[in-house]
């Protein structure tokens, strides 16, 4: 639907990361836009925030848009996402009428700014290092020579700047009405876990939980992963309930209702319930939480297994799993997976160059490098950093699916709405995977099925159906001459081989855990112990999800599955990179052929880091991939002027609700923003109610009005008025 066929009738005119090579370092030879610019503050101001993917993924969509929408409404062919449209539950009232003065005092940039920078002072209020944001957007407006205190969004004069404040004004009220509870400060409506919650720290047993459920853990002292303290013992679960969010490309035949615990839940890309303990799928399910236990052993730095850590060797999948035997072959017991690498660097037709490094490195850095710890822009943020380490280099040409070179902000904006799309509807369909299926995490299932003996021989003591399975060198059972453990209170425990947890390291800057053998109830993942797991449930794996998504993405805006030059990079520096503990033994270099590669090589991390099970994996990624295209297409619709959205009716631009309301209750008006006064007048035109408008919602008092049939009568400063009715009922 192009804007130019709309009618409208005049007479009622109304942040520093530790993830060093994606921080935004800009290459030479490599302009940025306004675009650019403002997304590297948001992620910024991300990192000075909480780590809560979910919330981030739709902080970044809606700076998109505005970003997005302040071009197109401009352009001849594409529309605009939300300006001027109709969206569920939200109308955002804008006339195009008034493009020709907009047109005139034309600055892209001044309105850019004043929209993300509205949206930003409004999103991250509540940050705990929302100072820093704040002089940090406050000191880039200054330096451009933007008003800070300029809050006029009247655009119907033309003013640019106004343009941008109404832009980030709509964008914020429609952030109140598209399911997230914002408003209340995300809070979860009416999910509660089932589980009692697990004290990891001093050994407290998981006997008698729901093993295919999620527990909740208890922290002395929480740190969340962007390293800010918080004052929960017991962390909520984080977004349980997000299928309720507004999403992009996601569409009602997508969408599976389901209840559980006398609850509905909104599943978006249902992929099916994972394997459950005592049920026909209890194998794969002891040994997918095994195969995390056993990965475990490889983040020791003394380990003198070598490998080639280039694409010469890693990257490159063909398929992935679709059964329990794939799934056993996909992920190697040594590590990895089916991946066979490439022959040569296809941009420089030269074989990739071995890069022969410990595994214990490799694990170790993957694992801290994928997880986004403190001081990092969250999954999806590190995503937007990935995309604009590409548009550094080089050898990076702003060619829209390799078709011809866009100038450059427009490319950016559309690269940033089609990623930040994919990053929104990628956390939404996850999400609500994670919050209906609830699913448990590697330390509560390993814990639990230690605690229960094993299950691999019946003529062994211990036996248990539900117990973990025993594997030699890694999972053992110990017996009255174990070398490790002596004394009668052991015998019949179970024993891994593992990383030996956060308890063996005093000074993360010289000490490093290593592996060896520990009680199974004592083990840990490779997480700082004020974190140790995210507070959500597993199944699906949102790295998964977040990490293939935005390489479909990738591939499709470049129009090349590789990184340019036929590489991305990322150095990790000896004894330095690392936070958990002290590494790498030497400096290492993170190297992926392609987008996918990367997102392959996401997923693999959350298995060593202790944190996903093979089961959570795999739906992620095919997730993403799904999903993925779905945004690509959707978005493409809007470029091409072609979506199915109705532009608002500007012939009323307000919402009055409710009506007929009941008397004494409140009436709430919300208009474009252009009206000063609000009169309520009965049938002999009698005035009974008036009122001086100030923002975009207002809320009137039925008390003292009686009941019968009146006119809602608004005004604005060009004493334009509009006229609705409204019945009011004993």
């Amino acid at each position: 639907m192009k804007k130019r066929n709309l009618k409208v009738n005049f007479s009622l005119l109304f942040p520093l990361t530790i993830f060093i090579l994606f921080s935004g370092i800009q290459l030479k030879g490599q302009e940025r836009s306004i675009a650019r610019e403002w997304n590297e503050l948001i992620l910024e101001a991300i990192r000075n925030d909480f780590a809560r993917p979910t919330i981030h993924a739709r902080n970044l969509f809606h700076t998109s848009i505005a970003m997005y929408d302040s071009w197109a409404i401009f352009d001849d062919e594409s529309d605009p996402y939300l300006i001027g449209r109709e969206k569920k539950n939200f109308k955002s009232l804008f006339d195009f009428n008034d493009l020709d003065l907009l047109r005139a005092n034309k600055d892209l940039d001044r309105t850019i700014s004043f929209a993300i920078y509205r949206i930003v002072l409004h999103r991250y209020k509540d940050a705990p290092r929302f100072n820093e944001t704040k002089n940090l957007i406050d000191e880039f407006m200054i330096e451009k020579g933007y008003d800070i205190s300029f809050t006029n969004f009247d655009y119907t004069y033309g003013d640019p700047a106004s343009l941008g404040n109404f832009i980030g004004q709509e964008i914020i009220k429609y952030g109140l009405k598209d399911g997230s509870n914002e408003q209340n400060r995300y809070e979860n409506i009416f999910y509660e876990p089932i589980n009692p919650s697990l004290d990891p720290v001093n050994n407290q047993t998981v006997v008698g939980i729901n093993p295919n459920r999620w527990q909740p853990l208890f922290f002395n002292n929480f740190i969340d992963q962007s390293g800010n303290p918080s004052s929960e013992a017991i962390p909520l679960f984080l977004s349980p309930e997000w299928g309720e969010v507004t999403p992009f490309s996601l569409t009602e035949d997508d969408r599976t209702i389901k209840s559980r615990d006398n609850q509905t839940y909104q599943i978006y890309l249902d992929p099916g319930a994972p394997p459950l303990l005592a049920s026909d799928h209890s194998e794969e399910y002891q040994w997918g939480f095994s195969i995390v236990a056993k990965w475990s052993a490889h983040l020791d730095p003394t380990d003198t297994t070598m490998i080639d850590i280039s694409p010469a060797t890693i990257g490159n999948i063909m398929e992935y799993p679709t059964n329990f035997a794939e799934y056993q072959s996909f992920y190697k017991e040594e590590g990895g997976d089916w991946g066979i690498g490439y022959n040569q660097n296809p941009k420089t037709g030269q074989p990739y160059q071995e890069q022969i490094i410990t595994r214990g490195d490799y694990c170790r850095i993957l694992a801290e490098f994928w997880a986004d710890g403190p001081d990092s822009e969250t999954p999806p943020g590190h995503w937007f950093s990935i995309i604009n380490y590409v548009m550094d280099q080089s050898e990076f040409e702003r060619k829209y699916n390799g078709d011809e070179e866009l100038p450059i902000l427009e490319y950016d904006v559309k690269a940033y709405f089609m990623l930040g799309g994919g990053m929104h509807d990628a956390a939404i369909s996850a999400w609500s995977i994670k919050g209906y299926y609830d699913y448990i995490r590697p330390i509560s299932a390993l814990r639990y099925m230690a605690s229960l003996g094993q299950s691999s021989d019946p003529s062994l003591p211990s036996y248990h159906p539900n117990g973990i399975l025993l594997h030699p060198n890694f999972i053992e059972l110990i017996n009255e001459n174990d070398p490790d453990f002596s004394g009668s209170e052991f015998l019949g425990k179970i024993k891994f081989k593992s990383w030996k947890g956060p308890e063996f390291i005093i000074d993360p800057t010289t000490d490093f855990a290593g592996v060896g053998w520990i009680l199974a109830e004592n083990w840990w993942p490779y997480q700082r112990p004020s974190f140790i797991t995210p507070p959500f449930a597993g199944y699906v794996s949102g790295h998964s999800t977040f990490s293939r998504t935005a390489a479909e993405i990738l591939t499709y805006l470049t129009a090349d599955p590789f990184f340019p030059g036929g590489m991305g990079t990322f150095e990790a520096k000896q004894n330095e990179f690392l936070v958990f503990e002290d590494g790498p033994t030497t400096d290492v270099t993170l190297q992926w052929a392609t987008y996918r590669d990367a997102s392959d090589q996401c997923s693999l991390s959350r298995i060593w880091g202790g944190i996903h099970p093979p089961v959570d994996d795999i739906p992620g990624r095919e997730l993403g991939i799904i999903l993925g295209n779905k945004v690509i297409e959707n978005a493409n619709y809007y470029f091409n002027g072609e979506s199915a959205d109705e532009f608002s009716n500007f012939d009323n631009p307000t919402i009055i609700y409710p009506n007929p309301v009941q008397r004494g209750k409140i009436i709430n008006l919300e208009t474009n923003g252009f009206f000063e006064d609000v009169f309520i007048i009965n049938a002999l035109q009698q005035v009974v109610y008036s009122k001086k408008i100030n923002s975009f919602n207002v809320e009137i008092s039925t008390n003292g009005i009686m009941p019968g049939m009146y006119f809602v009568i608004i005004k604005n400063q060009k004493n334009t008025k509009l006229k609705d009715s409204l019945s009011t009922a004993v």
